[in-house]
C-alpha cells in the first residue's frame, strides 16, 4: 500500500499564475477617508488578511482536487511456485458437536497464511453446495469470509459432499497450473443425492485436481472407503483425524507438497479522495463570501 499520490500532478502548475496575478493583479476601488483612519487600517489589513488566506485556501483545494487525489493498492504476485487450491468444508449441522467447525476454521485460516503464493479457493457444503470465494490471490477476502460463516449458512440436515467436490472441480475449468489440489473436509457421508459419485470423481480426473481427503471424527461418522476411493481415485490421499492435533498434522503435511509454476496476476486498486478537497474548497468558498460581503 502506498501514500497519497496524484493522478494529474501537472495541475498544480496552475498555482503558479494565480499567485502571479495575486501579487500584480490589484483591484481598484473608491478613496474614502474617515477620521481615526489609522485603527481603520488596522481592522482592514486584519479583515483583508484573512480573505486573502481564504482566497488561496479555495483555489489551492480547488487546485488539490482538479489533480485528483488517490492511494493505490498494488497487488504484485510474481511467476512463481505454488499451488492452485481450493478448500472444501462441511459446514452441516453435525460439525457443532465438540465445536468442530470452529477448530477446523482457525487450522484452516493458519493454513491459509502458510500459502503465500497460491491461488485458493473455498467451498462450504452442508444441505447444499456453495463456491464462497473462487480462486483467488486475495487471501483476505478468504479469511475475512471464513471469519463469518458458522454452521448452518447452508442448512443442517443434510450433506451435499458430492455436489461440493463437483462444483468445486468446476473452478478449475481455465486453469493452466500443472498442479490442482482439491482438500475435502467432512465428518458425515452424502446423503443428498444430487450428484453421483462417480460424476464428481469424474469431473475432478478431468481437470487434474488431485483430492486430498479428510475424515474428522470417529469412523462411525464418516465413511472411509468413499473417502480412500476420492482420494486414489485423483492422486491424493486419505486421512482421518480424531483429534485437533492430528488435524493440524494433516493440514501441515499437506502443506509441504512440492510447488509448482503458475501464472501470476498484477492490478492495482485506486481509491479516490478528490470529493474531500472539493469539499473544503466550497466551505473556504463560501468563508470568503461571507467575510467579503461584511466588510
Amino acid at each position: 500500500m502506498s501514500g497519497i499520490v496524484f493522478e494529474y500532478p501537472y495541475i498544480f502548475l496552475l498555482l503558479i499564475p494565480f499567485f502571479l496575478c495575486l501579487k500584480f493583479c490589484k483591484s481598484k476601488g473608491m478613496a474614502l477617508y474617515f477620521p481615526n483612519i489609522v485603527l481603520l487600517k488596522r481592522a482592514s489589513k486584519k479583515s483583508r488578511f484573512i480573505i486573502n488566506f481564504l482566497k488561496i485556501l479555495t483555489i489551492f483545494t480547488l487546485i488539490t482536487a482538479l489533480a485528483s487525489p488517490i492511494k493505490e493498492d498494488e497487488v504484485i504476485i510474481k511467476d512463481d511456485k505454488g499451488y492452485e487450491i481450493s478448500l472444501i468444508l462441511d459446514a452441516s449441522g453435525s460439525m457443532k458437536e465438540f465445536n468442530k467447525f470452529s477448530i477446523v476454521k482457525e487450522i484452516v485460516d493458519n493454513f491459509i497464511n502458510e500459502r503465500e503464493h497460491d491461488k485458493l479457493a473455498l467451498s462450504i457444503f452442508a444441505d447444499f453446495a456453495y463456491v464462497a470465494v473462487p480462486l483467488t490471490y486475495d487471501k483476505k477476502s478468504i479469511k475475512r469470509l471464513l471469519k463469518r460463516i458458522d454452521v448452518g449458512i447452508a442448512g443442517e440436515q443434510r450433506t451435499a459432499l458430492y455436489e461440493a467436490l463437483f462444483l468445486s472441480s468446476n473452478l478449475f475449468k481455465t486453469s493452466k497450473s500443472k498442479e490442482k489440489i482439491a482438500i475435502l473436509l467432512t465428518d458425515g457421508v452424502d446423503n443428498t443425492g444430487t450428484i453421483p459419485l462417480d460424476v464428481a470423481i469424474k469431473t475432478a480426473k478431468k481437470y487434474g485436481i488431485k483430492v486430498y481427503t479428510i475424515g474428522v471424527g470417529n469412523g462411525r461418522d464418516f465413511n472411509p472407503s468413499v473417502l480412500k476411493k476420492i482420494a486414489a481415485s485423483t492422486g491424493g490421499e486419505y486421512f482421518a483425524a480424531s483429534t485437533v492435533e492430528r488435524l493440524k498434522e494433516i493440514y501441515k503435511s499437506i502443506n509441504q507438497l512440492e510447488k509448482s509454476e503458475i501464472k501470476a496476476d498484477k492490478y492495482i486498486k485506486k481509491s479516490y479522495y478528490f470529493q474531500y478537497a472539493l469539499a473544503l474548497s466550497l466551505l473556504f468558498l463560501i468563508l470568503y463570501f461571507y467575510l467579503a460581503n461584511r466588510e
